[in-house]
């Protein structure tokens, strides 16, 4: 007998293991799994859309929370009885012009320091915008920039009032000529802004920052032989395990190398003080600096690079040193020093 079979779209059968497609008249076989489950019957556009089944997930370890530092509330007496009378804010901007888009100005405004340093402001003074070169606030400013380089390095200083005399680098030509060094003299003391050079990925430059420490140190010591100073800045090194998140594995990385460690050290040997382990010594997680990737400061890894350095003979004085962590606008926060002078 002859059959006739009309199939308007399509038909699927099912012959010994084996299926038989028939669309508009045309036979097309398709190989199927011998122990083929649910889905056996779909059709082979939906086996594209068809969810795999969920494999048991094994139960790891939860994500620990990170922990923060919370800047406590303000010092403002000295250990000998005194009242702050000076205030100091510093802060590496990472780019001086991003900053100011950033509302950093507003900031500082709230913040309201008698001077305030800048590290890394990228900017010759020509590009200054005016939004900074015209406040205020800062009668005062002084800037020093790169020589060869365009938007590098750069450090500034804005003052209430006018110091006794300003300078410009350490006297040494090779380290001068990238604008790291503003040194301020005020009545009672010398105020020193640095952006120290960083030793580089690699390590490419870490022969030229043991050179930059030796000269530096030796620079500050002639310095605190006439009168007291207060050092301030991006000093690009954690000095202890205490001060960034991760000293395992940072231990030949730009920062935190022996080499770098030590020239901090040797520079507290030579009679100064870092002024916020000398009020909180056994404080961990606090950071001053947190890269941009994988979400770090949210996360707080971070490390403790900008410092405010005392000579010894201003310890009677300090109030406190902060640590302006919440505030945003560049990969480093302020840092804040209270002061009796």
């Amino acid at each position: 007998m002859h059959f006739a079979l009309c199939i308007s779209r399509s038909l699927c059968v099912r012959l010994c293991g084996v299926r038989f497609l028939l669309v508009c008249g045309l036979k097309r076989v398709v190989n199927m799994p011998k122990r083929a489950k649910k889905n056996e019957e779909a059709i082979e556009g939906d086996a594209e859309n068809a969810t795999a089944p969920a494999k048991k997930e094994k139960k790891g370890k939860e994500p620990e929370a990170p922990i923060l530092y919370e800047d406590p509330p303000d010092k403002l007496t000295s250990k000998d009885g005194r009242a702050a009378n000076m205030k100091i804010t510093s802060w590496n901007v990472d780019g001086l012009r991003a900053w100011v888009k950033k509302s950093g100005l507003d900031w500082v405004r709230k913040e309201d320091p008698d001077v305030l340093c800048l590290q890394e402001t990228k900017c010759a003074e020509k590009a200054l915008p005016s939004e900074i070169t015209e406040m205020p606030e800062f009668p005062h400013k002084y800037w020093a920039g790169s020589e060869d380089k365009e938007g590098y390095s750069g450090v500034a200083m804005l003052s209430k009032t006018e110091p006794l005399n300003v300078t410009y680098g350490i006297g040494k030509e090779e380290h001068d000529k990238e604008g790291r060094v503003i040194t301020a003299e005020f009545p009672s003391f010398f105020l020193v802004t640095a952006y120290v050079p960083n030793a580089s990925r690699g390590l490419v430059r870490l022969d030229y920052r043991k050179t930059w420490d030796v000269d530096f140190r030796d620079y500050l010591s002639s310095l605190d032989q006439r009168k007291p100073l207060v050092l301030c800045g991006d000093l690009n090194v954690a000095h202890q395990e205490i001060d960034l998140k991760n000293p395992k594995g940072n231990k030949k990385n730009a920062g935190f190398t022996p080499e770098e460690r030590e020239g901090f050290t040797k520079l507290l040997e030579a009679g100064f003080t870092d002024s916020f382990r000398e009020l909180y010594p056994d404080q961990a997680y606090a950071y001053t600096f947190w890269t941009y990737m994988m979400n770090s400061r949210a996360k707080n890894v971070g490390w403790r690079l900008d410092y405010f350095v005392l000579s010894n003979a201003l310890l009677p004085g300090l109030c406190d040193s902060k640590i302006r962590n919440s505030a945003m606008g560049s990969d480093h926060c302020p840092i804040t020093l209270h002061l009796a002078v």
